[in-house]
Formats: C-alpha cells, structure tokens, sequence
C-alpha cells in the first residue's frame, strides 16, 4: 500500500528528524560504552563493534529503502523505535496513523 501525498510530504520530513534521532541515540549508546571503566579495552571495543552492527542494521531497516511504496513499512519501524513524538505522529493521517500504529 502506498502513502497518500499529504502524509508522503509529512514522511520526508519527518524521516530526516527521527534519522538524527536515531543517530544521536546511537552515538550516546557508543559514549556510554567508551567510558566504561570496568571493562577492557578490548571488552569495549568488542561491545561497540557489535552495538554499531546492530544499529546499523535496524538503521538500513527504517531508513534505506526510501519510496513511496516504502514509506509505511518504514514509518512503522521509525515508530517502534520512538523516534518520533506524539505530536509529529498526529501531523499524519488518520489512516496512516492506523497502518503504522505499533501498540497493536
């Protein structure tokens, strides 16, 4: 299912926001990693390799595959992750709301 243009004009804004969302909360969760000092060098570097693996991962997930078509799926996924607020999440459709409503 497509989006509708209103909510497609929403999305590509939207997207850009919940992205450096993503990013920030990714680099604090490498900071958070870095300054452990109960663990080694190399028990850090370990834990940050795989967290940067894992984010990227969920990252090409909600944001790679940028189309139209996409653009739900996608929304869905920026949700779960709770990148977006209340407010942002009510600037779309009722319809669109519904599809991407993750408390299902």
């Amino acid at each position: 299912m497509s989006i509708r243009e209103s909510d497609w004009k929403v999305f590509k804004r939207l997207r850009a926001v919940a992205l450096e969302r993503f990013s920030q909360r990714a680099l604090d969760e490498c900071q958070k990693i870095c300054s452990k000092r109960d663990a080694t060098a190399h028990e850090r570097y370990g834990e940050l390799y795989g967290l940067i693996h894992e984010r990227n991962r969920e990252m090409a997930l909600a944001f790679d595959h940028f189309s139209r078509s996409s653009a739900l799926s996608c929304l869905r996924l920026i949700r779960m992750h709770h990148l977006l607020t209340e407010a942002e999440v009510a600037e779309f459709s009722e319809e669109t709301q519904s599809a991407t409503n993750v408390a299902r």
